[in-house]
């Protein structure tokens, strides 16, 4: 396998019980990783010291919060939390990737 070339989509993966993390890439200044949801799912707010978060979603719909604004997100929608911004996952609408990135790695 290449260690520059990562096809995503084969590193998805569903638990009915739980949202589910893949690490995709890991380098000294940027962490990219993949986030999927099933319906109903969620992430708790959080914030990352000394690190910006980004989310791309690749697929689905949920409805996200940063810091005191809640949007409902779509394939195709960017969302970023700065460091120190509380930020999660509040109900995945359907089944959902995000891409996210983080830099600097957590």
């Amino acid at each position: 396998m290449s260690t520059h070339f990562m096809p995503a989509a084969q590193a998805a993966s569903f638990r009915t019980e739980k949202a589910t993390k893949a690490d995709l890439f890991r380098g000294r200044g940027l962490f990219l990783g993949l986030n999927c949801f099933e319906r109903g799912q969620s992430q708790p707010l959080h914030t990352h010291a000394s690190a910006d978060k980004f989310y791309f979603v690749l697929s689905g719909k949920a409805r996200m919060r940063v810091g005191d604004e809640t949007q409902i997100v779509a394939a195709g929608m960017v969302v970023w939390a700065p460091e120190d911004v509380p930020h999660g996952v509040e109900e995945a609408l359907e089944r959902t990737v995000m891409l996210v990135g983080m830099g600097p790695p957590p």
